[in-house]
C-alpha cells in the first residue's frame, strides 16, 4: 500500500514543542510578522536569529514520542512518503529514514547570498559566515511565510500515487499543505485525519480519529 502522511505541529506538541496559534498570530509571544517572514529578517535580523536560536535549542532538547516512532515503524512495512510541516528533527530521531521537510529545518543554515546549506551551529547571528562563499549572510534554513515550500513536485507526485493519505496534527489553515487532502482525494486516495480536533479542512476527509497523537497514531498505524 502506498501511503502519504503529512504531519504538523500537533505531533511534536506532545514532545514539548509549542505551536503557533493562527487565531492570535503569536508564536512564543512573538508576532509571526516579526520573526517568520523575509521582511522581518531584512528589518531586524538580530531578533530573527535570537528567535530561531531558541527554537533550535528547544528542538535539540525535545525527545521523539510514540507517534514519531509509530510512523517510523510503519515505513518499514509500507511504501510511506512522510512529509512534515515541522522544522524539528524528531521524526528522524524517532527512527524515520527519509523525511520530506517542506518548511525546512531549524538545525540547518542557508546562505542568503549563494544558496549553500549546512548544519547550523547552536547559535547564529548576523556575523555568521557561509562556509562556502564567506558572506555574512547566514539565515535559518526555514521556509518563511511568503516563500515557496520545498520539494513540492515530489509531494504532489506522491499524493497522486497514494492509496491512503493521512494528516496528523495539522490545522488545515496553511497552504499549500491544507490542499493536500483535496489533491489526494481527487487522485483516488482514502483520506484520514488524526487530530485533537477537527481541522479547517475536515470535511474533505473520509475518516476522522480524534485524540492525542501519542495515543491514536500508534493504534492507527498498527492496524494498517
Amino acid at each position: 500500500m502506498r501511503i502519504v502522511v503529512l504531519t504538523g505541529a500537533g505531533i511534536s506538541a506532545e514532545s514539548g514543542l509549542r505551536t503557533f496559534r493562527a487565531e492570535d498570530g503569536l508564536w512564543e509571544e512573538h508576532r509571526l510578522e516579526d520573526v517568520a517572514t523575509p521582511e522581518a529578517y531584512a528589518r531586524d535580523p538580530a531578533l530573527v536569529h535570537r528567535f530561531y536560536n531558541a527554537r533550535r535549542a528547544a528542538a535539540a532538547h525535545a525527545q521523539p514520542n510514540a507517534a514519531h516512532e509509530a510512523l517510523a515503524a510503519l515505513a518499514e512495512r509500507h511504501d510511506l512518503t512522510l512529509v512534515t510541516q515541522n522544522v524539528d528533527d524528531l521524526h528522524e530521531r524517532g527512527g524515520a529514514r527519509h523525511v520530506i521537510h517542506m518548511h525546512g529545518q531549524v538545525n540547518r543554515a542557508l546562505c542568503a547570498a549563494c544558496g549553500h546549506r549546512w548544519d547550523a551551529p547552536a547559535e547564529m547571528d548576523s556575523a555568521t559566515e557561509c562556509p562556502a562563499c564567506g558572506s555574512a549572510a547566514a539565515r535559518p534554513d526555514i521556509v518563511w511565510f511568503g516563500e515557496m515550500p520545498y520539494h513540492m513536485d515530489e509531494i504532489w507526485a506522491a499524493l497522486e500515487r497514494a492509496d491512503l493519505f493521512a494528516a496528523i496534527g495539522t490545522s488545515g489553515q496553511v497552504y499549500p499543505a491544507a490542499g493536500f487532502v483535496q489533491h489526494a482525494r481527487r487522485s483516488g486516495a482514502h483520506c484520514v485525519e488524526l487530530n485533537l480536533d477537527r481541522s479547517a479542512v475536515s470535511r474533505e476527509f473520509h475518516e476522522h480519529l480524534i485524540g492525542p497523537a501519542t495515543r491514536i497514531v500508534p493504534d492507527w498505524a498498527a492496524g494498517l
